[in-house]
């Protein structure tokens, strides 16, 4: 399968995360979105997914998982 240059994904992006440690993707050359910092990563979309992969392995909100810590539960 050919790749088509002109339609390739070239940004580079940032990986930010929010208050309740959830992950995204943003344009490296934009403002954050209100609410999210940087996460401490920058590269093409895979690279940054792939981090986000390996970091975010939690998918529960960060006051989710507080609350069932409280609960006593895991």
């Amino acid at each position: 399968m050919a790749i088509d240059r002109e339609t390739e994904d070239t940004t580079i992006y940032k990986v930010v995360v929010n208050h309740e440690e959830q992950y995204s993707i943003w344009p490296a050359d934009r403002e954050n979105p209100l609410g999210w910092r940087d996460a401490g990563k920058t590269g093409i979309k895979a690279e940054c997914l792939e981090y986000i992969k390996e970091v975010w392995v939690d998918m529960r909100p960060l006051s989710l998982r507080k609350k069932m810590e409280e609960m006593g539960y895991q």
